[in-house]
């Protein structure tokens, strides 16, 4: 969108304006179009189990139809899928509710001149040709060419990663841009691009181009459907063979008994149990200021190996403090509410000498950061900068200067007498040096730069009417007296250095990105805990000189990043990533969003972000602190450890009932479990207790262990282990039970022993989950930590026994009532797995 030449100031006529809005479009981003609700339920629909379940329902119906036989089959395990389909489409749009909270933030109305007279519009319906005013304290809606103006500070940290306003002028010829912010000064600009074609705008349309990384867990759960799948079709072809050729079983016999393989393979509530274990964490990480985009970004942000952190707001307080003052004569004192009558002086001479102010009548700070130190500490003095110039009214003002480095204040001391105060870098002041002084002033302004503060100095002259009557005021901006230095610093948040060494006990390197000056990185590094010795520190000079095979072989050993740029960003999560590690990257910037996209998580600023950044990010920090990611990784950890229950405690029944369907009619016992049957104990006696893993407290290891080898599948660290055990208990037990029950007993029959087994199998299965809910000794303490746990084992049992009980239900489900000699051999069968698990555990092999 490139505007023609406009030299007019008077702005645009309102014709004019709709006839350009007609042409250029509103000055908006585009968002992405949402996928559409088809696209949403095939993704979710994709993953291998839910395909086999499908497949189950279709083969299913079919039968239902084919040989007349009840709906329960079709109508159950349809009804799991769409649950989980609609959980999980619900959570991600919760989410994207949660994030359009933030975009109240965004700018909404601007001050152009329309008909010749300036107007608030709706920054949207801005268009090439307006003429926008700005005062301090705006975001500036478009990109233009400045027409006007006057000490006009922007700050373009979300464009250049500095965190220093820009001095901008119309003699310069200068460029003001979209999504910036005035910091202090007016001034007026001409708009030429809007929406899309501004710099944001461009870079927004860029972000289609990342691609996303599969998580940890979408890996490995596929890995593991694949495997349950194959055992499904394998154990399945094993079955039609056996019941057709073998034990001449009708062709509609063998494909129900094949039905119920696949649906003793797969675990049916699995998927959705992950999914509301998600959404649980999602719920909890938003209690801790934490908003997650991406659901799956749950378990990851538990797995991370690194996180890229900015400086600036997410390890420090985004508010630089006053630490440190000196004038001459006294030594370098703390700055506290204790001031001596000399230091109290100076900082009333450099409040004076500023336009920063506290409250701009609607609770917000307006102006340099520097300047809003000084007056934030003037008040914790206090006093304030309106009192002062009661006093001592300004009269004059000489704007800072880039080029100057310095700005200048002239105040009326009485009728006759007035006071010039210039303030700014030491090197840049006027001073006429008392002998000796330049060299002790030289020294302390060195002793504050090598502890990383930034040095303001001030000056000051005394001046008479007739001196002034005779000369611009200006002309007396020399031999000042030297008034003294204060040090400034961005301190770090103080929860942040306790955040950095738990993620260090994790087993989390965490990477400062800035782009401050390498001293200033390396010392709030160093007080954070970030930097120590041996690290190294690469500024951005040092990572154009470097290919990007050399900072893949360097990364890990460099802790600092320093001067560097947003675009350097994308390429250290890229030289993290080929090593294989999983990394989180925090940004707030436009040019940040594509290194977020790349991330493993990517995790924008909810109060400093711009919307690109946190359109591309998985996480959106509420407070901007870098506590609230390790707050998320334990979580996360927490999460991804009741996942892994949730798997062992369904998966392990999954590979006994295969066991008990493969074994039982290979050896011609004939079917130990009917569908019907395999689908209560996979929904019902199952599926309820492990919706309740998903609240399970975390382990108190979780945060103590290094994150999870990326090349390990589901079953490592002793998971497969226990999971076969399991297995193998469930199984064993249940398939003496069945013979017995249908070979032993007086009263044998083949219904017995199926009764007898689905009791054996359900209700043994539901009361193991206490030896696998915590990977500590079962106890009266680890029962109570989850109330909701035991309420749904209660529900599970009751529904049970109901059916195995209740007369009129156990025709439904293929059921008997049985003899009190079974019940005994059932009560004993049922306690034998969470025995054995128990058992293990003390021999210390879990």
């Amino acid at each position: 969108m490139t505007a023609k030449v406009f030299n007019d100031q008077n702005g645009l006529t309102t014709a004019a304006a709709k006839q350009r809005i007609q042409q250029y479009g509103k000055n908006a981003l585009e968002e992405r179009r949402p996928p559409s609700l088809l696209s949403q339920i095939w993704r979710h629909l994709s993953d291998v189990s839910s395909l086999v379940l499908l497949f189950a329902v279709v083969l299913s119906v079919y039968l239902s139809v084919a040989k007349g036989d009840d709906w329960t089959k079709p109508i159950v395990i349809g009804a799991i899928l769409v649950i989980n389909v609609a959980i999980a489409i619900y959570q991600e749009s919760h989410a994207e509710q949660a994030l359009a909270e933030l975009k109240k933030l965004s700018v909404q109305e601007v001050v152009t001149k329309r008909d010749g007279q300036f107007q608030a519009i709706n920054a949207e319906d801005l268009v090439p040709d307006d003429v926008v005013k700005l005062v301090g304290g705006d975001k500036i809606p478009a990109d233009g060419h400045l027409l006007k103006g006057n000490g006009l500070l922007i700050d373009e940290a979300i464009l250049t990663g500095e965190s220093e306003p820009i001095e901008k002028s119309p003699d310069d010829d200068a460029t003001v841009y979209s999504g910036t912010a005035v910091t202090s000064g007016t001034g007026e600009f001409v708009v030429r691009q809007t929406g899309m074609q501004t710099e944001i705008g461009q870079i927004a349309g860029l972000l289609n181009g990342t691609k996303r990384r599969m998580t940890l867990l979408q890996k490995r759960l596929r890995r593991l459907s694949l495997a349950l799948s194959a055992a499904a079709i394998i154990g399945g072809i094993i079955i039609f063979f056996l019941s057709t050729f073998v034990y001449q079983e009708p062709i509609a016999d063998s494909l129900i008994i094949g039905v119920s393989l696949a649906v003793a393979a797969v675990p049916e509530t699995l998927p959705v149990i992950v999914t509301i274990s998600l959404a649980h964490g999602v719920g909890e990480m938003a209690k801790r200021h934490a908003i997650i985009r991406r659901v799956d970004a749950v378990e990851t942000i538990g797995q991370v190996d690194v996180i890229a952190s900015d400086k600036t707001g997410t390890l420090t307080q985004n508010k630089m403090t006053i630490t440190t003052v000196w004038v001459p004569g006294n030594a370098p004192a703390e700055a506290t509410t204790t001031m001596s009558p000399a230091e109290n002086q100076m900082m009333n001479r450099f409040a004076l000498a500023s336009n920063a102010v506290l409250d701009d009548g609607q609770g917000n700070p307006i102006g340099d950061s520097t300047e809003l130190a000084i007056v934030r500490y003037l008040d914790q003095l206090g006093r304030n900068r309106e009192e002062l110039e009661r006093e001592l009214p300004r009269l004059e003002e000489d704007p800072f200067d880039s080029k100057r480095k310095t700005m200048a204040t002239l105040h009326q001391l009485s009728s006759d007498r007035f006071l010039l105060i210039m303030k700014g870098a030491v090197d840049r002041l006027p001073v006429k040096w008392q002998p000796g002084e330049q060299d002790r002033v030289n020294e302390m302004n060195a002793a504050f730069a090598k502890d990383a503060l930034r040095v303001l100095a001030i000056g000051y002259r005394e001046l008479s009417a007739e001196e002034l009557n005779d000369r611009d005021w200006k002309s007396f901006e020399t031999e000042l007296t030297f008034g003294g230095l204060i040090g400034l610093i961005d301190p770090p948040r103080p929860e942040a250095v306790e955040a950095v060494r738990q993620a260090k006990k994790a087993g989390i390197k965490t990477v400062m990105i800035t782009g401050d000056h390498l001293a200033t990185a390396v010392a709030i590094a160093t007080e954070i805990g970030i930097y120590e010795s041996g690290d190294r520190v690469v500024s951005g000079e040092d990572l154009v000189q470097m290919s990007d095979q050399d900072l893949a072989d360097q990364v890990q050993n460099i802790s600092v990043y320093a001067r560097v740029t947003p675009e350097d960003k994308i390429r250290i999560v890229a030289a993290w990533q080929a090593r294989g590690d999983i990394v989180a990257m925090t940004g707030d910037g436009v040019n940040d969003a594509p290194a977020l996209k790349a991330a493993d998580v990517g995790i924008a600023m909810g109060i400093t972000g711009t919307e690109v950044s946190k359109g591309a990010a998985d996480m959106v920090l509420t407070d901007d602190n870098f506590a609230t990611i390790i707050a998320a990784v334990s979580e996360g950890r927490t999460v991804y450890q009741n996942i892994l229950k949730t798997v062992e405690f369904l998966v392990g029944v999954n590979f006994a009932q295969i066991a008990i369907m493969l074994v039982a009619v290979s050896l011609g016992w004939g079917t130990p479990l009917l569908a019907e049957q395999l689908l209560l104990i996979n929904v019902l006696a199952d599926g309820i207790p492990g919706f309740y893993l998903s609240r399970e407290v975390g382990e108190r290891t979780a945060m103590t262990q290094p994150p999870l080898d990326n090349t390990e599948g589901i079953f490592a660290n002793g998971l497969g282990k226990r999971v076969m055990l399991r297995s193998f208990l469930l199984a064993t037990v249940s398939l003496v039970v069945f013979l017995i029950g249908s070979k032993v007993l007086p009263d044998h029959s083949l219904t017995l022993g199926q009764s007898m087994i689905f009791l054996v199998l359900s209700i043994g299965s539901m009361i193991s989950i206490y030896a696998i809910k915590t990977r500590s000794f079962l106890s009266l303490a680890t029962i109570k930590q989850n109330p909701g746990l035991n309420w749904g084992m209660l529900l599970s049992l009751i529904l049970v026994l109901m059916i195995a009980i209740v007369p009129i239900l156990q025709p439904w489900f293929g059921l008997v009532t049985l003899p009190t000699g079974a019940w005994i051999i059932c009560l004993i069968g049922i306690l034998i797995p969470v025995t054995g698990l128990e058992i293990w555990k003390r021999l210390g092999s879990s």
